[in-house]
């Protein structure tokens, strides 16, 4: 997610506990989704489409906060 700002990333990571638990929520809902497309869990079309829209919600959070870290490091 966003590798581009990695290096923030870690850095918020180690500073913000909200931004580590959206981090891990994410990908732990990216690990999920891949299981249930490939038939590892079973799950229907719409709850997958249900885990795909809260991850895209954490990763837009996420971006914001990265973005306003940066801004706040200038």
């Amino acid at each position: 997610m966003l590798h581009e700002y990695r290096d923030e990333i870690h850095e918020l990571k180690q500073q913000n506990a909200h931004f580590s638990k959206i981090f891990e929520k994410h990908n732990a809902l990216d690990n999920q989704i891949e299981h249930a497309e490939k038939g590892d869990i079973p799950m229907t079309a719409m709850e997958i489409e249900k885990l795909k829209k809260e991850k895209l919600l954490l990763k837009d959070e996420a971006y914001k906060m990265i973005l306003e870290y940066k801004k706040s490091k200038i």
